[in-house]
């Protein structure tokens, strides 16, 4: 039986370039369209994580990453929402909040979850003394919380599955951050799944395979993952065969003559 992955990074349902209005209701319909087995969804304003369920008809699993607030105070996800339809394309998280969500199609079954904050305190000071890093790649990582969710969840054919979606810092000066959240999520999941499990690692890892020391490391016989594909949006598979990772060509993401999202979904088959 083949099961269909899907990740996406919904860049909080914005257009690309970004618009003053927003199309996530219209992104997840599109999403589940053709009835994948699990998608993997990232930055989804907190405001609409409990609406996810509604608009794909699946069963849904979702986890704050960062909560809504107002400057330096605790908000409201409705404030943070009211705030953020000024100008959604300018203002994406910066009142709203937003997080991962994990969809699961008819069939599936969730049996436990958890989730793992990547950049805490103690972590993020204990590697900026390991890579030796400068204020301001300190000040950036501790902007805002990043997290992995995992699902270990039964999947239709009957195999037992862990699911982590991670959503990993974004510094463009210096890769390493991410691929450290990386590695910290890997061996979160892999500590949860069970003997046996099928281990599903996807999100936004935001860095490419090529400047990433733990993908070549997670695709060796030691971890055992699939290689990745290209890009920074990524969906690595253990304890099944799998196909390649296939990116939406841009015009299947075209809606009335717009581009939804900065990045591309990312499909993968489970053999």
């Amino acid at each position: 039986m083949e099961l269909l992955l899907r990740s996406w990074n919904l860049f909080h349902g914005n257009a690309n370039p970004p618009e003053r209005r927003t199309f996530l209701e219209q992104m997840v319909r599109l999403a589940v369209a053709d009835r994948p087995t699990a998608v993997f969804l990232q930055e989804v304003p907190a405001w609409a994580l409990g609406k996810l369920g509604g608009w794909s008809g699946m069963a849904t699993v979702a986890e704050v990453a960062a909560h809504p607030t107002l400057g330096p105070f605790p908000s409201t996800a409705a404030l943070g929402r009211a705030l953020t339809a000024l100008h959604p394309g300018r203002l994406r998280s910066a009142f709203a909040g937003q997080g991962n969500a994990l969809l699961l199609g008819q069939g599936a079954r969730v049996v436990a979850r958890s989730c793992l904050t990547l950049n805490t305190r103690a972590f993020r000071r204990a590697q900026a003394q390991w890579l030796d890093l400068p204020s301001v790649a300190r000040w950036t990582w501790a902007k805002e919380r990043r997290i992995c969710q995992a699902v270990r969840a039964i999947l239709p054919d009957g195999r037992a599955a862990l699911l982590a979606n991670l959503h990993a810092t974004g510094y463009r000066p210096d890769k390493r951050l991410a691929d450290a959240e990386l590695l910290r999520a890997a061996v979160f999941a892999d500590a949860l799944a069970e003997p046996g499990d099928v281990c599903v690692l996807a999100g936004d890892f935001n860095v490419t395979a090529d400047h990433s020391t733990t993908m070549k490391d997670l695709a060796s016989a030691q971890w055992g993952f699939s290689r990745a594909g290209e890009g920074i949006d990524h969906i690595l598979v253990r304890g099944a065969e799998v196909s390649t990772p296939e990116p939406w060509p841009r015009d299947r993401r075209l809606v009335d003559g717009r581009i939804l999202s900065d990045h591309a979904p990312v499909d993968l088959v489970l053999r």
